[in-house]
C-alpha cells in the first residue's frame, strides 16, 4: 500500500463533530477521516447527559442564551452564543432525521414526546437525551451512516503527527495547510495525507491530568498541531472539572452525569450531611465550576477521599429507567444507586479553550478549520454550560461544511508532491520507558499544581517542570522513530505549557480558573480572552522540531 492519500477534505477526528461534518460534505466532496483509535473510542461516545436545545414552548432561545452567558462568567462571545443557540433546534431535527433514538415520554393526551431533562446552570428543562447514554446513541448512528457512504474513506488507528504547511516546506505565497503526516499504528509507518482543506476535530486535552472522565484519546493533538503550524490559541486556563466521577480504584474514568443532580440527586458528606447549600443558593444545580470547587473545598477541609451522591430517595424504577447505564455500571462495583449513595470525586472533563476560530470554524491558517472541543469559538467563555458541547459540535460542523462547500469549486487541487516523512536519521527507541515515566510525571504535577485551585507559586513550579520535560522530549523526538505514545506525550506537554502560561496571565479568579492569590474577578479583565500567539513556524521539512 502506498504511503500517500489524497482527498478534497481531510478530517482529523472521529467524534460527533468530525462525523457530522463528513456527512454534510460527502455529497459534494471526497472526504477522508483519520481516527486515532477505533471510530467509537472518542469522548463523544461517553457523553451521558445529552444535547441542550430549546425544544418546547415553556423555554425560550433568550433563556438559553442568557444561561450560557451566565455560566461563562463574563467571557462568552454573545454573537457566538446567539449563533449556536438559534441553530440548536435545527441540529436536533437533523439528528432525529438520521435516526438517533432520543428518549420519549408519554403525555396526558395519550401521545408521547421527547423527554427533556434539566442540568446545572439551566433555567429550564432543555436537554434532549437517549437515556443516560446520549453520546453512544449519537456516535453509533453517525458511524453507521459514515461507514455506508461511498464518498467517505475511513482510516482508523491513525494518529496525526503534524500539519503540513507551505511555510514549513519553505514554499512561496500564502501560508496554507497542505495536509497531514499520520502514523498508521497497525503498520508502524507514516502516511502522507494531502487535501484541499483540513479540519481538526480532535477533541480536548483532559488526559493532561491524572484524573479525568475522558478516554485515552483526549490528548490535545489538534491544539498542539495548530499551535506548531502558527495558529493562535485562547483561554486554555479554563479547564472544566466534572464534579462527579465514580470513586473506585477499578472505575477508570466513569462519569456520573450531571442529570443525576438535575433529577434530584443530592451531594452529601460521608455522615449524610448535605453541603452544597452552604456554597451556592442553587445548591446541586449550580454550574459545574462552583460544584467542583465546593467538593474540592470540603474534601481538603475535612481530609476526605470523596463525597457522596444520593438519588436513592427517588423511586427505584425511575432510577433504573432514567439511568440504566449508570445503574448497571455502579452495580458492577458493588453500589446500588436505588438504595444508597455512591462515592464521587471531581475529574478533568472539558477543555473550554482551544484553537481560535470564527463562526465558520476557520483558523488563522488558510484551509484549516477546527470544530468541537479543540476549538475556541467564544461559546463557553470561562465555563461551559452543561450539554452545550455536543450542540457546539453539531452547529459548527454544519457551519464549517457550508463554508468549505462554498469554497470547493474554486479551491486548488490537493498538492501531491509533498515530501515523505523523514526517518533517515533516527533509530528504534532504546529506552521507551522514558516516555511512560514522563507521561506519569506530567499528569501528576498538572493535577497537583494546575488543578481546581491554583496559586502563582504552584503554576511556576509546574512551568519549570514542563520546560525540563520539553527538552527531554525534543531530544527523544529528534533521534528515535515515532510512536503513538511519543506523539501523544509531545502534544500533552505542549498543551500543559499553554494551560500554565494562560493561567499565569490571568491574575484573577473567573469561572473555571480559581487563583488563591487573586480570589475575586477583576473587572478590567471582563470580556478579555487570554490569547497566546505562537512563534513563526520554522522551515523544517517533513520532520518538524518538537
Amino acid at each position: 500500500m502506498a504511503n500517500h492519500d489524497s482527498s478534497d477534505v481531510l478530517i482529523v477526528g472521529g467524534g460527533a463533530a468530525g462525523l457530522s461534518l463528513a456527512l454534510r460534505l460527502a455529497a459534494d466532496a471526497r472526504v477522508t477521516i483519520l481516527a486515532k483509535a477505533a471510530l467509537t473510542e472518542g469522548s463523544s461516545l461517553y457523553a451521558q447527559g445529552g444535547v441542550a436545545a430549546v425544544l418546547n414552548a415553556e423555554d425560550s432561545l433568550e433563556a438559553h442564551i442568557e444561561d450560557t452567558i451566565s455560566a461563562g462568567a463574563g467571557l462568552c462571545r454573545r454573537e457566538t452564543v446567539e449563533y449556536v443557540v438559534r441553530r440548536g433546534p435545527e441540529a436536533i431535527r437533523w439528528l432525529i432525521d438520521l435516526g438517533v433514538p432520543f428518549t420519549r415520554e408519554p403525555r396526558d393526551n395519550g401521545a408521547d414526546d421527547y423527554h427533556l431533562t434539566r442540568e446545572g446552570g439551566h433555567s429550564h428543562r432543555r436537554v434532549i437525551h437517549a437515556a443516560d447514554a446520549t453520546g453512544r446513541a449519537l456516535e453509533t448512528t453517525l458511524e453507521a451512516r459514515v461507514r455506508a457512504h461511498p464518498n467517505i474513506r475511513l482510516h482508523e488507528h491513525h494518529i496525526a503527527i503534524d500539519l503540513i504547511t507551505s511555510r514549513k516546506l519553505g514554499r512561496r505565497g500564502e501560508n496554507r495547510v497542505l495536509g497531514v503526516y499520520a502514523l498508521d499504528k497497525a503498520a508502524g509507518r507514516v502516511t502522507t495525507f494531502d487535501a484541499r482543506f483540513v479540519v481538526l476535530a480532535t477533541g480536548g486535552a483532559s488526559k493532561v491530568y491524572l484524573y479525568t472522565s475522558n478516554p485515552d484519546t483526549s490528548t490535545g493533538d489538534g491544539v498542539a498541531m495548530a499551535w506548531r503550524a502558527g495558529c493562535r490559541v485562547a483561554n486554555m486556563e479554563f479547564v472544566q472539572f466534572h464534579p462527579t466521577c465514580l470513586y473506585h480504584p477499578r472505575a477508570k474514568s466513569f462519569l456520573i452525569t450531571e442529570a443525576v443532580r438535575g433529577e434530584g440527586g443530592r451531594l452529601l458528606l460521608p455522615n449524610g450531611e448535605p453541603f452544597m447549600h452552604a456554597h451556592d443558593a442553587r445548591a446541586e444545580l449550580a454550574p459545574r465550576d462552583i460544584v467542583a470547587r465546593a467538593i474540592d473545598y470540603e474534601m481538603k477541609r475535612r481530609g476526605l477521599d470523596c463525597v457522596h451522591l444520593d438519588i436513592s430517595h427517588k423511586p427505584a424504577e425511575f432510577i433504573r429507567t432514567r439511568f440504566p447505564t449508570i445503574y448497571a455500571r455502579c452495580l458492577e462495583f458493588g453500589y446500588d444507586i436505588t438504595r444508597a449513595p455512591i462515592p464521587v470525586v471531581p475529574a478533568a472533563h472539558y477543555t473550554c479553550g482551544g484553537v481560535m476560530t470564527d463562526l465558520a470554524g476557520r483558523t488563522d491558517l488558510a484551509g484549516l478549520y477546527a470544530v468541537g472541543e479543540c476549538a475556541c469559538t467564544g461559546l463557553h467563555g470561562a465555563n461551559r454550560l452543561a450539554s452545550n458541547s455536543l450542540l457546539e459540535c453539531l452547529v459548527f460542523a454544519q457551519a464549517a461544511a457550508a463554508d468549505i462547500g462554498a469554497l470547493l469549486p474554486q479551491a486548488a487541487p490537493p498538492t501531491a508532491d509533498l515530501p515523505p516523512w523523514d526517518e533517515s536519521r533516527v533509530t528504534d527507541a532504546d529506552e521507551a520507558v522514558v516516555v511512560s515515566h514522563n507521561w506519569d510525571e506530567l499528569r501528576r504535577f498538572m493535577w497537583d499544581y494546575v488543578g481546581i485551585v491554583r496559586t502563582t507559586k504552584r503554576l511556576q513550579r509546574a512551568q519549570h517542570r514542563v520546560e525540563l520535560l520539553k527538552e527531554e522530549i525534543r531530544e527523544y523526538y529528534r533521534n528515535f522513530k515515532i510512536t503513538n505514545d511519543l506523539v501523544e506525550l509531545r502534544n500533552l506537554v505542549l498543551v500543559a505549557e499553554l494551560i500554565i502560561r494562560s493561567a499565569l496571565e490571568r491574575k484573577e479568579s473567573r469561572g473555571l480558573h480559581y487563583m488563591r492569590d487573586y480570589p475575586n474577578p477583576y473587572p478590567q479583565l471582563a470580556q478579555r480572552d487570554t490569547v497566546l500567539t505562537p512563534p513563526r513556524p520554522v522551515v523544517a521539512g517533513a520532520r518538524a522540531s518538537a
